[in-house]
């Protein structure tokens, strides 16, 4: 299994009450594509730099370091590529945990 660190964008926008679960429902995804996860950090609400549609003005920030499987990131991209909650997603090898 390989060590993955994924930063993913929620769109909270009238869901503020929300987010825990859906941080949960997020680790739950993981876990249930083969995924251990080992943190999640929730980094707060960001306004973005760049707008490219006003209708997306900021975002809710997590960070998840997990461990799978090499096909993880195409499972995650396709299940949430149709959830509205979900903005923005980018998963990279990460480096290896301190001993």
């Amino acid at each position: 299994m390989k060590r993955y660190e994924g930063l993913f964008i929620l769109n909270t926008s009238g869901q503020e009450d929300q987010i825990q679960t859906l941080v949960d429902q997020l680790s739950e995804d993981i876990t249930a594509a083969g995924g251990k996860v080992e943190t999640v950090q929730k980094m707060d609400k960001r306004q973005f730099v760049r707008v490219a549609n006003n209708k997306y003005t900021d975002g809710f920030y997590v960070n998840v370091i997990f461990e799978a499987d090499g096909n993880i990131s195409e499972a995650l991209q396709t299940k949430y590529d149709l959830e509205d909650w979900m903005f923005r997603m980018l998963i990279t090898n990460a480096s290896k945990a301190a001993a």
